[in-house]
């Protein structure tokens, strides 16, 4: 029987790497997507030990049009993908008014844009052969807004938002759309936004990116359309829900700072 394939974006670190060894162990190939060849080797070595044939892309996603050339590449590989995992992505940390312009257009690009061309691309086809799943990474941050955070919460808000509205419009279809949204994670996401020292990991529990990519997966092939990992943050998406706006930025703020 031909094992189902799933392209997986940030697939050299973190979530997507655990993401990527979940897909394995459970009778996948997959498609490897990050920037740096030589780490996307080792992990393709990885897998192959667990039975899996792991195709190696390189691409920087933050490159305008890099998603599309993504794609042809894998046509140009005739993969047929089964199962589209968006989960590349990054933060950046401080006030809006000094942090860096570039840096956050490129967050935009990799959170947003680049996710829109994958998904764009990829579930169409999947819709006419009448099966597939997607897994946007979103974030517990998509629930709130993110003082000193402004940008990273706000493509994570839409990758929310996007994720639950595509999945109603395919709700006839036997494609599924499923938006993980972890809370604070150990992986090197707090090193690249330069958040190591906030609050926010200092006080909310964490939990390992092996544990999270494991609920993504079994919440993503059950078909739910919205996964939150860990207890402390059901609890926490449930009481924003009825908690003042205003005292929920100011709180959201507190915790991104470090003093």
């Amino acid at each position: 029987m031909t094992r189902p394939i799933a392209l997986v974006t940030g697939a050299s670190s973190g979530i997507g790497l655990d993401l990527a060894h979940v897909l394995a162990e459970n009778g996948h190939d997959v498609v490897l997507v990050a920037r740096t060849v030589t780490k996307l080797n080792e992990v393709a070595s990885e897998l192959s030990k667990l039975g899996a044939t792991a195709h190696v892309i390189a691409s920087d996603l933050t490159r305008p049009n890099a998603a599309v050339d993504l794609v042809n590449e894998v046509k140009r590989r005739s993969l047929d993908i089964d199962v589209l995992v968006n989960n590349a992505g990054f933060g950046l940390v401080g006030p809006f008014v000094e942090t860096d312009m570039q840096r956050e257009v490129d967050m935009v690009q990799l959170n947003v844009v680049a996710l829109i061309q994958l998904t764009k691309l990829l579930v169409a086809p999947m819709v006419m052969r009448n099966r597939g799943r997607v897994l946007n990474v979103a974030s517990l941050a998509g629930f709130l807004p993110g003082p000193y955070m402004a940008i990273y919460y706000a493509t994570k808000a839409f990758v929310l938002s996007f994720s639950e509205a595509l999945a109603e419009e395919l709700k006839k279809s036997k494609v599924t759309v499923t938006a993980l949204c972890p809370g604070p994670t150990r992986t090197q996401f707090q090193d690249v936004a330069e958040m190591q020292g906030s609050r926010l990991f200092k006080l909310m529990p964490t939990l390992s990116s092996r544990r999270v990519a494991k609920i993504g997966y079994r919440a993503m092939m059950s078909g739910d359309r919205v996964v939150l990992s860990g207890f402390a943050n059901k609890l926490t998406a449930q009481s924003l829900r009825i908690s003042p706006r205003r005292v929920v930025s100011a709180l959201s703020g507190f915790l991104n700072l470090d003093k």
